[in-house]
């Protein structure tokens, strides 16, 4: 399997500009410790601000500025999906599951918090989601179908689930089409659904829902070939976890079953389908677009 460094890529305009934007509302949406235990405030705080680009609630935001040349109404979806990938972080590192003990360089939840503050800030973050959609000023319509969207995404058939197929899976060989399925339950239906309701946000109609759906897909597919890649090749200075983790976890990935080079191609392939998928859209997609193109090209 080669090991050929990822070389240093930067990301694209829109990250630098929209993040913090989000952490502002993240922010704002958080409780404090007037709010709530102050140790649950504090390891629910913790784990949001630990690092990461927010390329989830990016998303959201980048989708709706397309259709209606705003972020504004997807602000609250993109804080109520950010909580979702936070929670599902906190529950993926617990030493009943991938039991790791470091996340972007820095202690997981439990191991700075403990187990079972660590499962109660999880399980904070993810009510706090539904919350946030429920208190935002969206109509009733487009309201339910992004917790439909978010729901859906973090359950048995989306996150939940791929995690299940994660932890049946080790310690034996899967077939391709297993695999595929894992990762778009896993980490794709979530990146779906963060493009989704940020589209919804925005008034979008079900033909340009379609385009942005499969444009999530193929997102998800590149982003998670390319973290598979970078278990194997990154810079942990740069990537925050361990090399070779996943070997160490005999978990299932693209590089095992294909090898680094032949992964490259296939995270090109879905880069390629992403870009289709907008093509209708014209030069309102470029960011979407830049976006996905960075997916492949990270370093961390």
């Amino acid at each position: 399997m080669s090991e050929m460094p990822i070389p240093e890529a930067h990301p694209p305009k829109c990250v630098s500009e929209l993040r913090p934007v989000v952490e502002e509302q993240l922010c704002r949406w958080l409780p404090s410790a007037d709010d709530v235990p102050a140790r649950l405030a504090e390891a629910m705080h913790y784990s949001v601000f630990s690092g990461g680009k927010r390329i989830r609630p990016i998303l959201a935001l980048l989708s709706c500025r397309m259709i209606s040349s705003d972020t504004a109404p997807a602000l609250p979806a993109a804080c109520a999906v950010e909580f979702i990938h936070t929670y599902s972080l906190i529950h993926d590192d617990l030493p009943c599951m991938d039991d790791d003990d470091v996340r972007r360089g820095k202690p997981t939840c439990h191991v700075a918090f403990g187990e079972a503050l660590a499962v109660l800030a999880a399980d904070g973050l993810q009510a706090l989601a539904y919350e946030v959609l429920s208190r935002a000023d969206y109509p009733p319509g487009p309201a339910v179908k992004m917790v439909r969207e978010l729901s859906s995404a973090s359950g048995p058939s989306g996150m939940v689930g791929g995690q299940v197929m994660d932890i049946s899976q080790s310690n034996r060989k899967a077939a391709p089409e297993e695999l595929r399925a894992l990762h778009a339950a896993k980490t794709g239906a979530l990146i779906r659904a963060s493009v989704n309701v940020g589209a919804i946000a925005a008034g979008a109609t079900d033909e340009q829902l379609q385009h942005l759906d499969e444009y999530g897909r193929q997102f998800g597919l590149a982003f998670q070939i390319t973290d598979d890649i970078l278990d194997v090749v990154g810079d942990p200075e740069k990537t925050g976890r361990y090399r070779g983790s996943d070997q160490q976890s005999d978990r299932f990935t693209y590089p095992r079953l294909y090898g680094v080079k032949r992964s490259r191609q296939k995270a090109r392939a879905a880069v390629e389908r992403g870009r289709e998928a907008l093509r209708c859209f014209g030069s309102r997609s470029d960011e979407l677009v830049n976006l996905l193109e960075f997916v492949i090209a990270r370093d961390r």
